[in-house]
């Protein structure tokens, strides 16, 4: 079942401005703070260059073009993230997907190769493979939805059947086409399956509990229905 959002609900739940586990997960590992630390010396010399070698003066344009690009390795990680969720707010429509778990499984994907020398010279290609999990998400309307994210252990409880939430995204009213989907919760397990963190998770929870309130309450509704034909 997919619950249509308001555009309100659906930028609280995706915001402008990277969240502090998306910018985690921009800023990566050592060697993507080494990569990025490197542009921000590649910056400050080529400001230093126009400044002083070329004597080329803009008054405080350059200085600040140069504090700029020295702090990159401080604001890269929230410009990507930024740039990342103004993708997904592209999107006009959106829904909250209540399904359930309908298979899993585990495979591995090369996620690049790097060139290296062996001790006797020779060119080797080493691959960098990783183990993902695939999660298959549908519900009773046919529905259905593919997503994949790094092998964790906390994934172990994960079984068919377990009811699933995601948020879709589309830019069709009616959501009969889906651009985008989120990383799914598993509420029974309290536990998210993701790559990138898409979403506001407590916005995303609050939402996922007021309407299993609204789903409670409408039960006693349906069987007095029931009685009274």
């Amino acid at each position: 079942m997919i619950v249509p959002l308001t555009r309100q609900k659906f930028e609280q739940l995706i915001p402008l401005i990277a969240t502090g586990p998306q910018y985690k997960y921009y800023w990566g590992k050592f060697p993507d703070f080494l990569q990025r630390l490197l542009i921000s010396v590649v910056a400050v010399a080529v400001v230093f260059v126009i400044k002083v070698v070329l004597r080329v003066d803009f008054g405080g344009i350059i200085f600040l073009l140069g504090l700029i690009g020295a702090l990159y390795w401080l604001w890269g990680p929230v410009f990507w993230a930024s740039m990342r969720n103004v993708k997904s707010r592209r999107c006009k429509y959106s829904g909250f997907l209540r399904g359930r778990v309908l298979d899993y499984w585990i495979a591995e994907e090369l996620m690049g190769k790097q060139e290296t020398v062996d001790n006797k010279g020779d060119l080797v290609i080493v691959e960098n493979r990783e183990k993902r999990i695939h999660l298959e998400i549908g519900d009773d309307t046919g529905f259905t939805a593919e997503y994949k994210a790094p092998l964790r252990s906390a994934y172990k409880v994960i079984a068919r059947g377990q009811r699933a939430e995601l948020l879709v995204m589309s830019n069709r009213p009616d959501l009969s086409s889906i651009d985008e989907i989120s990383d799914i919760y598993i509420p029974s397990r309290d536990l998210w399956v993701s790559d990138y963190p898409s979403i506001r998770r407590d916005f995303f929870t609050e939402v996922s509990s007021r309407l299993r309130r609204d789903e409670e309450d409408e039960r006693p509704r349906r069987r007095r229905r029931r009685v009274e034909r």
